[in-house]
């Protein structure tokens, strides 16, 4: 049997990619690929994963780079701001070697971010795990977010290198704020029709507390958010994509009906809004009785 979702982002000592952690939380087998340092922080790491039934036999240890650290700061609306300690460390160090087949294949669901593209070699280590697995069959998730102060430049950042997985892609998720970076535009309906051209079957575009927004073949809609008194915006969009892929992963997108995608997506919404009431992120995240109830 297949493993519901792999996951490939860069493990940080930070609770932002955390979907996969949701999405295990939440009933999905699961699984996480990628490096960290011979370190406290790689240890750390390592284990909550594991401790929360993520399967890391693909977690690679580098012993001469330290693990990637990530400071989230929270202002008095919960909005929040990020700071990276990250030059030539250990995330930035996966290769292609890293990700062998076996893991690839065993796979249905295979979703990385746009933070493991910031430099190589994971970069190319990334797109070739997400081109292999395409060819193997598996369904290509991918969440791009823009972080300024990982990249050289605006420009590097989204015209090369954010914008390259698109055609490798099946689901997509972008924020508002990403929408216009890929698109030019804000337009939730020109700008998701845009990204399709790129052969991309179904699109979220989240809009904080007034839900998604989504694009699957030629039909589009809307789901509302689920109100809530905001405690911390961090880990929101990975809670809303965890929980979304958590049902999706059992789901075959060629039989997918609106009507049950809007379902899902409801269910997603609730699980962010729980996650935003909370501080914190990863111990934020809602369990499955939580979202159900």
């Amino acid at each position: 049997m297949k493993r519901a979702f792999l996951s490939l982002p860069q493990p940080r000592r930070c609770p932002g990619k955390s979907g996969v952690w949701l999405a295990a939380r939440l009933g999905a087998q699961t699984a996480f690929i990628g490096k960290v340092g011979a370190d406290a922080f790689g240890r750390y790491l390592n284990e909550v994963l594991a401790e929360n039934k993520v399967d890391v036999s693909g977690m690679a240890v580098d012993a001469d780079h330290p693990t990637t650290m990530a400071v989230v700061s929270v202002d008095a609306t919960g909005e929040r701001d990020f700071s990276f300690y990250r030059s030539a460390n250990a995330d930035v160090m996966l290769c292609k070697e890293d990700i062998s087949d076996e893991a690839l294949k065993a796979a249905k669901i295979v979703h990385f971010g746009s933070v493991s593209l910031t430099a190589d070699p994971s970069r190319t280590a990334t797109l070739d795990a997400a081109a292999r697995a395409k060819k193997l069959g598996a369904t290509i998730t991918y969440d791009p977010n823009y972080r300024a102060n990982l990249w050289k430049n605006k420009e590097d950042a989204i015209g090369a290198q954010m914008k390259a997985p698109l055609p490798l892609v099946d689901i997509l998720k972008v924020s508002d704020e990403e929408l216009p970076l890929l698109t030019g535009t804000t337009d939730c309906e020109s700008g998701t029709a845009q990204l399709a051209q790129n052969g991309i079957r179904l699109i979220f575009v989240t809009l904080g507390a007034n839900g998604v927004f989504y694009r699957f073949g030629e039909n589009t809609g809307h789901v509302a958010g689920v109100p809530c008194k905001v405690g911390d915006t961090n880990g929101a969009g990975d809670t809303f994509f965890g929980a979304a892929l958590s049902k999706l992963c059992k789901e075959d997108l060629n039989t997918l009906t609106a009507d049950k995608l809007e379902g899902i997506l409801a269910f997603a919404n609730k699980a962010a809004s729980i996650t935003t009431s909370r501080r914190g992120a990863i111990p934020a995240m809602p369990t499955l009785t939580e979202v159900e109830g």
